[in-house]
C-alpha cells in the first residue's frame, strides 16, 4: 500500500516529541478539571459538517510521525477504505469525523495547548489521569515529569474494575469531540460514542494496559476501538485524495445520522 513505518517514534521531528513531552508536564487531573469546566460553561457556536472538515485542511497533528498531510486527507483516507471494505454505515462515518475534535484550535490558545502553535492538549495518545502511567506509553522517559504519575500507585482514585466512563483521560480531541456528539441529536451506536472518545488511549486498546480498571461494557467494546485502529492508523497515505469527489457520499451518509449538519461546538 505503502512505505510509511507506522507509529515510529525514535527518528521523527523534535516538534513530535516536544509535544508528547509538554502533554506529559502538563495533562494532570487539575488541568483536566479545568478545561471540562471551560467546555462545559463556553457559549457554543453553530459550525456546519463541511465547515468543521475544511477547518482541518489547515491542521497538520504535530503528534503525528507518519505523514505530514493536513488531517482532512487523514479522515477521508481513514473513511474509504473502510467504505471498501464494506463496514457498517455508522462505522464508515465516526472515521471520517474521529478527528474532528481537533477543531477546538478555534476555541484554543498556546497557554493551554490547545492552538494551531502548541497542540499538546488536542492531539497525541492520550492516558488516564490520577494514576500511575504505564511505561508501555510513547516517550515513557517523560512519565516523571507528570505530578499524577509521581503521587498514584496503578489504581490511582479509581476503584478496581470501575470502568472507562470512571476515569479521567487526558484532554484532547477524543473528548473534545465524544462531549460534542452528546451536545447534538444524533442516532449512532454507543459503540461509535465509544470509539470517539477512546480512539488515542492506545495504551488500553493497544498495549492492553489499564485491565484493573476495566468494567464488562470496556470488555465487550474493545473488539470495536481494535477493529478502528486498522483504518485510522493503516489506511494513512502521502498521497492526496480529491475529497471534493467523496464530499458528496459522506455528507448522505451524515444525514442518516443526525438531524441537521449545522452542529453546535
Amino acid at each position: 500500500m505503502n512505505n510509511i513505518e507506522f507509529r515510529n517514534y525514535s527518528d521523527t521531528d523534535e516538534i513530535v516529541k516536544e509535544t508528547y513531552k509538554k502533554a506529559r508536564i502538563n495533562q494532570t487531573l487539575e488541568f483536566f478539571n479545568k478545561m471540562k469546566s471551560e467546555y462545559i460553561n463556553r457559549e457554543k457556536v453553530i459550525i456546519n459538517i463541511t465547515e468543521a472538515l475544511n477547518l482541518l485542511d489547515k491542521f497538520i497533528d504535530q503528534s503525528d510521525p507518519d505523514i505530514n498531510l493536513p488531517n482532512i486527507q487523514h479522515l477521508f483516507q481513514s473513511a474509504e477504505a473502510s467504505r471498501k471494505d464494506n463496514q457498517p454505515d455508522w462505522f464508515q462515518l465516526v472515521c471520517l469525523i474521529h478527528d474532528l475534535g481537533k477543531i477546538m484550535y478555534l476555541f484554543g490558545d498556546d497557554e493551554t495547548g490547545t492552538s494551531i502553535k502548541e497542540q499538546w492538549a488536542v492531539v497525541g495518545d492520550t492516558f488516564i489521569l490520577g494514576c500511575k502511567i504505564p511505561d508501555t506509553i510513547v516517550y515513557p522517559e517523560f512519565n516523571k515529569l507528570n505530578s499524577d504519575h509521581n503521587n498514584y500507585d496503578k489504581f490511582g482514585i479509581y476503584s478496581k474494575n470501575g470502568g472507562l466512563e470512571n476515569c479521567n483521560v487526558s484532554w484532547g480531541h477524543d473528548e473534545f469531540l465524544y462531549r460534542t456528539l452528546l451536545n447534538n441529536q444524533n442516532t449512532l451506536p454507543q459503540e461509535a460514542l465509544y470509539i470517539i472518545r477512546y480512539h488515542s488511549l492506545y495504551l488500553y486498546h493497544d498495549k492492553n494496559e489499564y485491565e484493573h480498571l476495566l468494567n464488562n461494557y470496556d470488555l465487550q467494546m474493545k473488539s470495536w476501538l481494535k477493529l478502528f485502529n486498522k483504518y485510522d492508523l493503516y489506511s494513512k497515505n502521502n498521497e492526496l485524495l480529491n475529497i471534493n469527489e467523496l464530499k458528496n457520499y459522506y455528507l448522505n451518509l451524515f444525514d442518516k445520522f443526525f438531524i441537521s449538519r449545522d452542529l453546535f461546538w
